[in-house]
């Protein structure tokens, strides 16, 4: 079987965990801050903060940013659920803005359109959440400056994008957004197994970050608002939740952030190959931006128009072969839970049509070159 993604675990990154497993601290020791500086250091970012999860790091930064009732989240419909569902936790309500035909991000003349139409209707967002989708950037330059024109907060949903850049700077420096997000599931660029993490430009945010993540406690002698106990004492500052990462995870992440680089490197190698195979079928290669430089999390292609065969066929003909190929994503309007808010198929045209005709193709850094010749030449042997 050939999965469409899977992590990459050397000697190392075991020799990491045991050492953790052999050490005092399972849980709040110091991996979570080592791993914290790491990614900061890497990404350009003044402040990090690990969570158990990429779905708790959009939760927590929604609240950090205060939304709550009465308020309006948009993001893109091309995302797993958590990039919506987090403005749901937070009691605000949902909405999507199409993608963009080409590079399958939230499409900055579609949000423009958008928030002009909600402007004159009196409810426009208070966070955006555009999506890096694959591993390329959105247009954040343009997201930036639409922001500062309607006032909206931004989350990068960077789950599929550590590693990437936007015009030079790596996604996570912030440079056009007010917090970033990081997963490292094991199908993603780098694995802590699961989990989460949040850079920001901003130390208030940060803190309440940290706080949030953590029951809203702190131990901080300077931040106590009583100092006449002992050194056992801690505060609640707010409502917060358990969302911390076990030092087992950061070390895991540690050591793989070292390798970083590579995987990237091997990434684009495979696209490169893949997108030498499939010249000539008909099918879509994914296309980049050139101010974007991905970390290439997906290779998504279409089914073309004209083709003689449906992505169903081709999905089902690959699977039969154990290529265990996918569709990133279902968009989410279009899920029963959402379709009851009222939500319905063709509210975004582009997103569905991109939807109709997509199958995610094998991409990890430990993809052999036989495996991805199986698979360039089973799509070539359905084709002809």
């Amino acid at each position: 079987m050939i999965p469409y993604g899977r992590q990459t675990i050397s000697e190392a990154d075991i020799e990491s965990v045991v050492q953790v497993l052999r050490s005092d601290f399972l849980t709040q020791g110091p991996q979570v801050p080592a791993f914290e500086a790491t990614v900061a250091r890497f990404v350009g970012a003044p402040h990090a903060v690990a969570v158990n999860s990429a779905t708790s790091a959009l939760h927590l930064a929604c609240l950090a940013l205060d939304l709550g009732p009465g308020d309006w989240l948009w993001t893109s419909p091309i995302s797993f659920v958590a990039s919506a569902n987090c403005g749901l936790y937070c009691g605000a309500k949902v909405d999507f803005v199409d993608i963009d035909p080409k590079t399958y991000n939230l499409s900055p003349k579609a949000l423009a359109d958008k928030l002009a139409l909600s402007k004159r209707e009196g409810r426009l967002p208070k966070l955006v959440i555009p999506v890096h989708f694959a591993g390329q950037s959105c247009e954040m330059d343009a997201v930036a400056e639409l922001a500062q024109e309607y006032g909206f907060k931004v989350i990068e949903d960077a789950s599929h994008a550590i590693g990437s850049r936007w015009q030079g700077t790596h996604v996570g420096a912030c440079q056009h957004s007010d917090i970033t997000v990081f997963s490292f599931h094991p199908v993603k660029i780098i694995t802590t197994a699961e989990g989460g993490l949040l850079t920001t430009r901003d130390p208030a945010i940060a803190q309440k970050l940290a706080d949030l993540r953590s029951h809203g406690i702190t131990r901080a002698a300077a931040r106590l608002e009583r100092t006449d106990h002992g050194a056992w004492y801690y505060e609640q500052k707010s409502l917060g939740y358990n969302y911390r990462m076990t030092e087992l995870q950061a070390a895991l992440g540690v050591s793989q952030v070292t390798k970083l680089d590579h995987f990237i490197s091997r990434r684009h190698e495979i696209v490169a190959r893949y997108d030498l195979g499939l010249q000539g079928m008909p099918v879509q290669r994914p296309w980049q931006h050139p101010d974007s430089h991905s970390a290439f999390h997906l290779y998504v292609i279409q089914v073309a128009k004209e083709a003689r065969m449906t992505r169903r066929q081709l999905f089902d003909s690959l699977r039969s072969a154990g290529i265990l190929v996918n569709v990133h994503y279902i968009p989410i309007h279009l899920q029963p839970f959402y379709q009851r808010m009222g939500f319905q198929a063709g509210d975004l045209p582009v997103a569905e049509a991109y939807y109709d005709r997509a199958i995610s193709l094998p991409l990890y850094a430990g993809l052999s070159e036989s495996d991805q010749d199986f698979v360039i030449q089973k799509i070539k042997e359905f084709v002809e």
